[in-house]
């Protein structure tokens, strides 16, 4: 019985570990990028994805829900903090809708699994990235305006980077999915 509990223990210890390092891993993954106008271009989609196909929603979730609040409560780990402001200033901004979207992105990567053909993987990818520009675009457009150009500033610019991504995470996915054998 003591047994049992020991290991039960160091689960959580491991599981705790892997969330505090997959927010840091992300908010290190929101400075790499490319600066655009409302909404710049950065390495997350990679790693909420990549999150997702590692370790399934409920670490995925956990680790992206970790990394909101500690923006929300006023670290500077979102992309263009603290330059732009922090906390819940920042996160109301024009990227509000993608970085919710973080969540739902996640939830439907983790639902690819070993059995899945490359193409399967694929279209699961976009689809599961889609959700971000969808909940982005719904928050942009309400915060700048609909009179604006809202694809054209907030999902166009991204696209050829996001379609690498979801190639590199493709062709990686069965080989990311063992990790989660070690969960």
């Amino acid at each position: 019985m003591e047994l049992i509990k020991q290991n039960s223990q160091l689960k959580i210890i491991k599981l705790l570990i892997i969330i505090f390092l997959g927010s840091v891993i992300l908010a290190i993954s929101a400075k790499v990028k490319i600066p655009f106008y409302p909404v710049p271009m950065t390495m997350q989609t990679f790693v909420v994805l990549l999150l997702g196909l590692s370790f399934g929603y409920k670490v995925a979730l956990a680790t992206i829900g970790l990394y909101l609040l500690e923006g929300i409560l006023g670290l500077p780990v979102f992309s263009n903090s603290p330059e732009r402001g922090v906390g819940i200033a920042y996160f109301t901004g024009p990227t509000m809708g993608y970085l919710i979207g973080f969540l739902s992105a996640s939830f439907l990567a983790s639902f690819i699994n070993t059995n899945d053909d490359y193409f399967k993987i694929f279209m699961k990818l976009i689809l599961s990235v889609s959700t971000i520009y969808i909940f982005g675009i719904l928050w942009l457009g309400t915060l700048i305006g609909w009179d604006k150009p809202i694809f054209e500033l907030g999902v166009l610019p991204f696209l050829f980077a996001e379609i690498l991504k979801i190639c590199l995470l493709t062709v990686l996915a069965k080989k990311i999915l063992k990790l989660r054998k070690f969960i």
